[in-house]
């Protein structure tokens, strides 16, 4: 029979999840239980997909601001640290600031502007061509800073973060300047020590910097490499990735899952004779239109996948199919037409005119995306999907 369905994605519901629970197993069991009690059928090529923060949760990878402080004033000396570029956020990097300044005496933040790596804004363009400021050259001082915009409160959190960073600065009674720059040069004027806090643009940054004369150039992908006084820590990702916990402590980006997603991966097989695919998913990378934030906080998608999540789609795009080459067809000869020619094409389409349109992003980032989307951030409590037809197209049958 023809299927008259494509992809589906399932949020499936989960026990909460703590520290040292079998995760592999709460997986499985919550995939099939989902499957019996709602009627549907475990298929191969289905994607089940686990939230990064459960895996996190389950292998206890938390560590106190005490832990950050200790690693950032050995590593970084303890006296006038650049922080710069920093994201705008209460959850993912306000209590890391917290711990930056109890490891520090002064902290020089420079923020990026008009708006930080992830799209939040401080002002708007509209803000700064009615300023005569151009963000690529001119470097502000806070008054300056105040003396043109004011107080520019976040829309959807109502936090004017400048002064809630100050804020968290000062309560680690450590001193605190603040100033806006896109060139990371300009934190050498204050201070040759520096902690980067970009996630994406982080590599380019810190190359910058070194060149450029800084002593000491750090990220946040090297604070919390290593366990300090027994907190947890991530050796790839140190910091990036964390998210608030409580007002002392943070949830760390999980550490290696290669051994969950074979071993979900390896139960499903065992128990449904099924070949599925795996993966531990981080932010979704998609931008939301209004308030143009880019939902990518976290260093990746895909924290780990099995190997069939490798590679990027491999798609003819229908409508040119039907607007050029079948264009003169309609009704079931188009359908065979165009059937014919899925079933036929090449394993690679890559720059092929007939694949024009399909989106050229890896399978992970993709299907992360929609994942992300599906579970949700608060209390949906689906932190596994179940991805359904993902790799099936226009001819797949049922």
């Amino acid at each position: 029979m023809e299927r008259r369905v494509g992809t589906i994605s399932r949020g499936i519901r989960c026990p909460i999840i703590r520290e040292g629970d079998n995760l592999e197993e709460i997986i499985v069991d919550s995939v099939l239980g989902a499957a019996e009690s709602e009627g549907f059928a475990i298929r191969d090529r289905d994607v089940i997909a686990a939230t990064e923060s459960i895996v996190a949760r389950a292998q206890g990878n938390y560590a106190t601001i005490d832990a950050i402080a200790k690693d950032v004033k050995e590593k970084l000396g303890g006296e006038t640290i650049g922080v710069i570029f920093p994201i705008l956020s209460r959850n993912r990097f306000s209590i890391c600031l917290k711990g930056i300044a109890r490891g520090a005496k002064k902290i020089v933040l420079m923020l990026s502007y008009p708006s930080d790596e992830v799209g939040n804004e401080l002002v708007s363009l509209d803000q700064l061509d009615e300023a005569g400021i151009n963000p690529y050259s001119d470097v502000l001082d806070e008054k300056r800073y105040r003396e043109l915009f004011g107080e520019n409160k976040h829309p959807f959190t109502g936090v004017d973060y400048v002064s809630y960073y100050t804020e968290v600065i000062e309560s680690q009674g450590a001193e605190v300047e603040i100033i806006f720059a896109n060139n990371p040069r300009e934190i050498l004027k204050y201070t040759k020590k520096v902690l980067t806090c970009d996630i994406h643009t982080r590599v380019r940054t810190k190359r910058i910097l070194k060149q450029s004369g800084a002593e000491i150039v750090l990220g946040m992908d090297d604070i919390l490499t290593s366990s300090v006084d027994g907190s947890g820590c991530n050796e790839r990702f140190g910091l990036l990735g964390s998210n608030k916990s409580t007002e002392e402590s943070v949830k760390l980006f999980p550490r290696d899952c290669s051994a969950l997603v074979e071993g979900v991966q390896k139960k499903i097989l065992e128990k449904t004779g099924k070949h599925v695919e795996v993966m531990v998913y981080g932010d979704g990378a998609f931008k939301d239109p209004v308030g143009k934030i880019w939902e990518l906080a976290d260093p990746c998608v895909s924290v780990a996948h099995t190997p069939g999540l490798e590679g990027t789609p491999n798609e003819l795009k229908l409508k040119y199919l039907a607007d050029n080459d079948f264009k003169e067809l309609s009704g079931e000869k188009l359908k065979e037409a165009i059937s014919k020619r899925i079933l036929e094409k090449k394993e690679n389409l890559v720059g092929d005119m007939v694949s024009q349109g399909t989106t050229p992003r890896r399978l992970t980032d993709l299907i992360g995306s929609l994942c992300d989307l599906t579970s949700g951030s608060g209390d949906k409590g689906t932190p596994v999907i179940l991805v359904q037809g993902y790799f099936d197209n226009y001819t797949s049958e049922k």
